[in-house]
């Protein structure tokens, strides 16, 4: 007996339902990064281990997808790792490839490696798959699309304003009102470490930090305790964590907190800067607010951080992330290029219009005229009306089989397509066509020749 198949935990196949909603949202983020001058790039699937590990952190390396060496991949392999079961000293000998974490870091790879063909600063999108190993849930997926805008060799906080301004034109754009962008400061952070004397802790504080949503504020000290952060440092911090207040009486609690951290000043400075001038540009459809518990956990951000999250009536994570990176391609060699970007969750946003019932009705329209198949000869004529229906813009098709007519208009309206063409022997011995309206039931007759009238009329 044939073995029932599957597909892997925290992947998905997707029905053409779901590909023409999928689609949709990319479509209209790609309009967007258009306007707001961003070019399109591509980059493979893998990546050299080399170039993913040591960029996410202990736990986004934890995350990665490593892929076996092709071949014997056991060759390079010496008996001692192997029998220690020794993971750190074999992963490199079985696997000198991975599955891309994010867009970000294969991004900068990119740049370092094409320096000399793009001009700077050089505004990128990209929309493609990654894979993260992390435990399945409702909105967290082990393979997903990110759909991600970058900036780099650009040091104003122009750009941070930009974004901010993208976020909310797009989700204007896919109607979904009511998001809010949260907004922080990797520099108050740093401060924040720096004034309970746990600088040397700052990674570990931020990590725990991000957890915040997902597992509480008890477990996230515990955890920063566990991580050698001293109890009085977590309790100075934690103080923080409930930050209530109008947006002005937040900074000036931050302001005393952090008064003797010039870092922790000047990422209030630019915080407020980035702020108050999106005030005066305004928003359509979103809020903007800051959110000192915003950690982004990810080693590479250096100022202004965003979370993007869903309106309250959708309970859902993160649908959109990002920030400031000073120094990514440093670590690939090119030094001193300032980057920031921000990335739009499509797994997550589908989610949530899908809950709103936000997505077009007409979407699931992909074929506006359908021909029935009455015969041979029939057919032949049915298809050159297609075609040429087909040449005036019309989405048309033929039904490929010439069943029972109740099959085959029960398969048109299955698919809601509103209008039916019949070319039967009569039609055909006339030199005419019937065109049947779905929703009225109401038939008109049209000459071959006259096609044209009925395609204008379809386009108008």
């Amino acid at each position: 007996m044939a073995q029932k198949p599957s597909i892997p935990k925290g992947t998905r196949d997707f029905n053409p339902g779901e590909v023409l909603k999928r689609n949709f949202i990319i479509q209209t983020i790609s309009r967007q990064f258009e306007r707001f001058g961003f070019q399109p790039i591509e980059t493979p699937a893998m990546e050299n281990m080399e170039t993913l590990m040591g960029k996410y952190g202990a736990e986004g390396d934890r995350l990665i997808f490593k892929i076996l060496n092709s071949g014997d991949f056991m060759k390079k392999v010496a008996r001692e790792p192997w029998e220690q079961k020794d993971a750190v000293q074999l992963t490199p000998l079985l696997s000198e490839k991975a599955l891309r974490y994010d867009l970000t870091v294969p991004f900068a790879r990119y740049v370092v490696m094409h320096q000399n063909e793009i001009d700077f600063p050089f505004k990128r999108y990209q929309i493609q798959p990654v894979w993260r190993a992390d435990r399945p849930q409702r909105g967290r997926f082990r393979e997903f699309y990110q759909c991600d805008a970058d900036v780099v060799g650009a040091k104003g906080l122009v750009q941070e304003l930009e974004f901010i301004q993208l976020y909310d034109r797009v989700f204007t754009d896919l109607g979904l009102r009511g998001v809010i962008i949260k907004v922080n400061h990797r520099k108050i952070l740093s401060g924040i470490a720096e004034v309970i004397g746990a600088s040397e802790r700052l990674t570990d504080f931020t990590v725990a930090l991000d957890k915040l949503d997902k597992i509480g504020p008890e477990k996230v000290r515990q955890e920063m305790i566990e991580k050698g952060i001293s109890e009085g440092a977590v309790k100075r911090a934690t103080a923080l964590f409930e930050l209530r207040g109008s947006r002005e009486e937040q900074f000036e609690i931050l302001k005393e907190f952090l008064s003797d951290s010039p870092t922790g000043m000047q990422g209030i400075s630019e915080l407020e800067l980035i702020l108050s001038e999106t005030d005066k540009l305004g928003m359509s459809g979103a809020t903007c607010q800051i959110d000192i518990t915003l950690a982004r956990g990810l080693n590479y951000y250096t100022g202004a951080i965003f979370e993007v999250s869903a309106p309250p009536e959708v309970p859902m994570g993160s649908i959109g992330g990002g920030g400031r990176y000073d120094d990514l391609t440093g670590i690939f060699g090119l030094k001193d290029v300032s980057g920031v970007g921000i990335s739009f969750g499509l797994d997550r946003i589908y989610l949530v219009m899908e809950a709103l019932g936000l997505f077009p009705v007409a979407l699931n329209q992909t074929v506006d005229v359908f021909c029935l198949n009455f015969g041979e000869r029939e057919s032949w004529a049915a298809l050159k009306l297609v075609m040429q229906l087909r040449d005036a813009g019309i989405a048309a098709d033929l039904y490929p089989d010439p069943v029972k007519v109740a099959k085959q208009f029960k398969y048109a309206d299955k698919r809601g397509i509103p209008f039916v063409i019949l070319i039967g022997a009569d039609e055909l011995r006339e030199g005419q066509f019937t065109v049947k309206d779905m929703k009225s039931g109401h038939q008109q007759t049209y000459a071959m020749e006259d096609w044209e009238a009925f395609a204008t009329r379809l386009n108008s």
